[in-house]
C-alpha cells in the first residue's frame, strides 16, 4: 500500500487506523460481506482500506484456486504494457535519464511537465525518441486560454493524451478544454473512490484510476466499469508501490486501454519480485 499525503495519509495514520479496525471487528470476518461491513463502518483512509480488501480476496483466492481476476470476475488480463515516467527534470538531464533506463524499449513515455517548461522538456525528449508520449501536466495550469495556445504548439507530435493539466475543481474550464482541445484530456485528481460520470464526461476524455485512490478491488473495478459505459477511455494508475501493488493492479488490465503501472521499477531492493517486465510489457512472475 501506498499512503498518500495530498489526502492526508501519512504512515503514522495507517498504522493507528488499522490497529482501530483490529480492535473494532477484524477477527469476526467470515466472508467478503462481513469486510465490507467493518471497513465501512471503520472509515479508514483508502489506501489501507485496498490493503486490508486486496489482501482479503487474495486469501479468497487462494482458497478457491482462482487467479484473483477470475475471482474478481474479470478476463485474463493480456499485453499490459506500461508507460515509463521521466519525471520534472533539468533539461540537461533527460538524455542521461533516457539512457541509464533504456527507456527506448517502452511502448509509451508518460512526461511530468509545468506550465513553465513543458515545450523545452518535449523538445528535449524527441531529440532522443518518436515514443508515444503521455503528457502528465498535474494541474500546473492556471488559465485555460494559455494552455490551449500552448496544446497548439504540440498538436502535430505523437501525444497520447494530456493529463489533469488544470486544478481538479477548474470544471468549466475543463469543460471548455475538451470543446477546445486537440488532444484527449483525462482526470486524475478530479477521480478518487467517488466520481460523478455526469460531469466527468463533460470535462474529459478518460479517467486514470489508482487503487491506492479508489479504496479496493470492488470500488477500482465499479469505477472503470461506469467510465466504460459514460464512453470515457480508461487506464490504471500507481503510486510509488511495490510489485506487490503493481501486480494487484495488473488484475484489472482487462478493463483499461492504457496501463501506468511503473511504479515498483524506482524501488531499490524491491522485496517481492512479482513482475517481470519486457519490452515495457508487464507479467506475472512464475513462482
Amino acid at each position: 500500500m501506498a499512503p498518500n499525503i495530498r489526502y492526508g495519509e501519512t504512515p503514522q495514520l495507517v498504522k493507528d487506523q488499522f490497529d482501530f479496525f483490529l480492535k473494532n471487528g477484524a477477527s469476526g470476518i467470515k466472508s467478503l460481506d462481513d469486510l465490507q461491513n467493518l471497513l465501512n463502518f471503520t472509515q479508514i483512509c483508502n489506501s489501507l482500506r485496498f490493503g486490508i480488501e486486496s489482501a482479503y480476496i487474495h486469501y479468497l483466492s487462494k482458497i478457491q484456486n482462482l487467479p484473483v481476476y477470475s475471482f474478481l470476475g474479470l478476463d485474463e488480463p493480456k499485453n499490459i504494457f506500461t508507460a515509463y515516467t521521466l519525471p520534472i527534470m533539468q533539461i540537461g538531464e533527460i538524455q542521461s535519464f533516457y539512457e541509464k533506463h533504456q527507456l527506448e524499449r517502452f511502448k509509451y513515455l508518460k512526461l511530468k511537465i509545468n506550465s513553465e517548461n513543458g515545450f523545452d522538456l518535449l523538445k528535449e525528449v524527441r531529440k532522443l525518441s518518436s515514443q508515444s508520449i503521455m503528457i502528465d501536466a498535474n494541474e500546473s495550469w492556471q488559465n485555460v486560454e494559455e494552455l490551449i495556445k500552448f496544446l497548439e504548439k504540440i498538436k502535430k507530435d505523437n501525444i497520447v493524451f494530456v493529463e489533469q493539466p488544470l486544478p481538479y475543481n477548474f470544471e468549466e474550464e475543463y469543460k471548455y478544454l475538451k470543446q477546445n482541445c486537440t488532444f484527449d484530456i483525462f482526470a486524475d485528481e478530479s477521480i478518487t473512490d467517488k466520481a460523478d460520470f455526469k460531469k466527468l464526461t463533460e470535462q474529459f476524455h478518460g479517467i486514470n484510476m489508482k487503487l491506492m485512490k479508489s479504496g479496493g478491488y470492488l470500488n477500482g473495478i465499479r469505477l472503470l466499469k461506469d467510465a466504460k459505459k459514460h464512453g470515457l477511455k480508461t487506464m490504471i494508475g500507481c503510486m510509488v508501490e511495490t510489485s506487490l501493488g503493481i501486480s494487484s493492479a495488473m488484475n484489472l488490465c482487462s478493463l483499461t486501454d492504457y496501463n501506468d503501472l511503473d511504479g515498483f521499477f524506482v524501488i531499490d531492493n524491491e522485496p517481492f519480485n512479482l513482475i517481470t517486465e519486457k519490452k515495457g510489457q508487464l507479467f506475472y512472475s512464475k513462482t
